[in-house]
């Protein structure tokens, strides 16, 4: 043997392998890897090491690596609306207004801590087999809790309606179940969207300007981002839209003023995505890519999802912003980063423990089933369901009876068991009935072929089930709805006139058996004529990949409806204001005059309830000073159920326009036949306050009207056959 060339080689060997190995460890020997320092000593050591360019590559969304670092790419861009989106297997929940309509807050907790479950899963997963790509991150841009305040607005159905308390409450719980609750780590970085007064039109929105006066922005706009800040969301994203004159991600006042100064936001702010470029491709507020980038830099824009930031370099040079600017606003954005433990060891993680096993679980289907069952509206019933399972023979019929994409809504993940409408009433029925499917008509227009073999069924069916309706083809996000000649807004508010056209045809040829309209979509549609032509009426929205079991559970009686109605459904869009004004007088049930078709917080049971007279701690009170108003509520129907009772809140006279009542409180109950539970409530001074014509809060004396109810208190609601809902009056002096 040549034991010269055998000890070169081992030379050669030791030292190559040693040079490999200080590689690797090169980068935990820097500061911003050192674990015992502070975040801000982290950081600071991490953007001192960085070029110019490496800053404005890193302030994008779709960060690269800095290999000398040994820092990975990152995206920031993921979807959770109802479920991780985009990205592979997930659980798809109901969609946002579907999980509105369940009006429970500690069910959505649940819901979004199943998510971040997945999406730390599928995060871990992705990053141990190599992928770092868009949707495999930790910061995702949810929830939206913009107002839905006009029901032709097509992304209305990622919302939680129209009511900011309500969304206030559901968008805290979702971002609470999100970020998780570690004392050092994020489970997920969870972002406020859109900020602010955003909410079409869709076409328009990257030129459009939003006029809101004060007292309708803290009235209305921006009492659910301010709670969603109290709750140390970490991410707010500003919208495309102007507001009052401004580009929201260029808005002094929503940005600096409200957002840093007033509320004391201390996490980062993200573009909507290419809104930087609407600067000078829409708001026309800079003519070039550099003037854009430092006047998003200079307004306290973090992370540009878009292509305008790389620009940040030119901008330097330009002397349109300056270095230190830069490094200010990157080191908002870094400290996300080292919140989610992504300089740090996966040991010290108590989140790095999540992998594929806990994607897609049997308890997060069963969590899916509950939500959409929860979620689910029934608009009328004429007592025909819940229908047996045991009947002769069944007819499902419409175009949405086996459609996937009405399960779906828009920022939704895939499944491989997605559970059609048709495939949940083929799985509840006794296999001795009989179940007959034909479409019958199209989703959005008359049929080429004339002839209807369909609707002679429902003569010879003991009950039919017609599963109408739109879905995300019609209604959604400016290029995603294929078949809207609107771009996604709703701008004719009837149901498809083919679809009616059929219902006549059924409701005609079944006589006296029954129709049930089992009505899909994720905003409000005119239902006028459906709820005279069928026996029973339930909104189903988008109810996820459980969504046919759920609608047959609510059928056949495996469970009482109790979703809520989240928004106000009116009869016709004449009775809205035009779709343009953001003015809230004239709209939602706060302001809106004309009668409804549904008011919001209306839902049907199939038990009955009644209320007993409300009973108040005190009469009289004095400014500052709280009262406890009670009641008992029973089940004096024949089965078990879940009344979802409402508190109400009215200033009867007040200084300035102000809404009728507000929503002020939730108590979901279950309870046996025939028994009853007291229900108590806290009236705090913050339910007495009046939003002014200047937009500060303030308390007037005078006497305060409560309504204690299963929904909001209208003759509407009592006329649909809505529990009689009590009052009481006190005086604030």
């Amino acid at each position: 043997m040549n034991y010269k060339v055998l000890g070169a080689f081992v030379l050669v060997f030791v030292f190559g392998n040693l040079g490999s190995i200080n590689a690797q460890e090169k980068g935990r020997e820097y500061g911003f890897r050192d674990e015992s320092l502070s975040i801000d000593e982290r950081v600071a050591d991490l953007i001192n090491r960085l070029t110019l360019e490496e800053k404005a590559m890193q302030m994008m969304h779709d960060s690269p690596a800095i290999e000398r670092l040994s820092i990975p790419e990152y995206n920031w861009w993921n979807e959770a609306l109802h479920g991780i989106g985009r990205s592979g297997v997930a659980t798809v929940f109901p969609q946002a207004i579907g999980m509105g309509a369940t009006f429970d807050e500690d069910l959505i907790f649940k819901v979004s801590s199943a998510i971040s479950d997945e999406a730390r899963g599928n995060h871990n997963t992705a990053v141990e087999n190599g992928y770092r790509r868009q949707y495999s991150g930790l910061t995702f841009w949810t929830p939206n809790i913009n107002i839905f305040r006009d029901p032709r607005w097509g992304r209305g159905q990622e919302t939680y309606g129209e009511d900011p308390f309500l969304t206030a409450k559901l968008g805290v719980a979702f971002v609470k179940g999100l970020q998780g609750d570690d004392d050092k780590y994020l489970k997920t970085a969870a972002a406020a969207k859109h900020y602010a007064v955003h909410s079409g039109p869709e076409k328009l929105r990257h030129e459009f300007n939003a006029v809101a006066s004060q007292k309708d922005l803290w009235e209305t706009y921006l009492p659910a981002f301010e709670a969603l800040v109290n709750a140390e969301v970490e991410t707010i994203m500003c919208a495309y839209n102007a507001t009052n004159g401004e580009p929201c991600c260029a808005n002094e006042y929503l940005l600096t003023d409200v957002l840093r100064d007033k509320w004391g936001f201390k996490g980062h702010v993200v573009s909507d995505c290419w809104a930087l470029e609407d600067f000078y491709g829409g708001h026309n507020v800079v003519e070039t890519p550099e003037e854009a980038a430092a006047l998003g830099i200079k307004s306290g824009v973090n992370l540009n999802c878009g292509s305008v930031y790389p620009s940040l370099v030119e901008a330097v040079n330009q002397g349109l912003v300056t270095e230190e600017e830069i490094d200010k606003q990157l080191a908002v954005l870094m400290k996300t980063k080292f919140k989610l433990g992504l300089f740090d060891s996966p040991t010290n993680n108590p989140y790095s423990k999540l992998s594929a096993k806990d994607i897609n679980t049997s308890e997060h289907r069963a969590l899916a089933r509950e939500t959409a069952q929860k979620s689910i509206v029934m608009l009328k019933n004429n007592n025909v369901l819940p229908l047996k399972n045991d009947l002769a023979k069944y007819f499902i019929t419409g175009p949405n009876a086996t459609s996937v994409e009405i399960l779906l809504g828009n920022y939704h993940g895939v499944n491989p068991d997605l559970v059609t409408i048709i495939e949940g009433i083929a799985g509840a029925i006794k296999p001795q009935s009989q179940l007959q499917y034909r479409q019958g008509t199209l989703l959005d227009r008359p049929n080429a072929n004339p002839q209807d073999w369909a609707s002679p069924n429902a003569a010879n069916s003991d009950a039919t089930i017609a599963v109408l309706g739109i879905s995300g083809v019609l209604e959604g996000e400016e290029g995603e709805s294929i078949a809207s000649e609107t771009f996604g807004d709703r701008l004719d508010y009837n149901l498809p006139k083919n679809q009616l056209d059929y219902l006549r045809k059924l409701n005609e040829a079944a006589g006296d058996n029954p129709v049930i309209a089992v009505i899909t979509g994720g905003s409000p549609i005119n239902l006028e004529e459906v709820h005279e032509l069928a026996d029973a009426v339930l909104m189903v929205w988008y109810p996820g990949q459980e969504g046919g079991n759920a609608v047959a559970d609510i059928i056949f009686g495996e469970v009482s409806p109790s979703g809520r109605l989240p928004i106000t459904f009116p009869k016709s869009l004449d009775d809205l204001p035009p779709y343009e004004d953001y003015t809230m007088k004239g709209r939602t049930y706060k302001y809106m005059d004309a009668e409804p078709m549904y008011p919001f917080g209306y839902g049907l049971s199939y038990s009955d309830f009644e209320f007993s007279a409300i009973k108040l701690s005190k009469e009289k009170i004095r400014k500052g000073q709280n009262l406890e108003a009670s009641l008992e509520i029973s089940n004096v129907g024949n089965r078990e159920a879940e009344e979802v009772v409402q508190l109400y809140v009215s200033d009867i006279e007040t200084s300035v326009d102000a809404p009728k009542y507000q929503l002020y409180g939730i108590k979901r109950v279950n309870l046996k036949a025939g028994s009853s539970k007291e229900i108590r409530f806290e009236i705090t001074p913050e339910m007495m306050e009046l939003v002014n014509n200047d937009g500060e809060s303030i308390i007037e004396k005078g006497e305060f009207k409560i309504y204690i109810g299963s929904s909001s208190p209208s003759a509407r609601s009592l006329e649909l056959g809505a529990a009689q809902f009590k009052e009481a009056v006190f005086t604030l002096r």
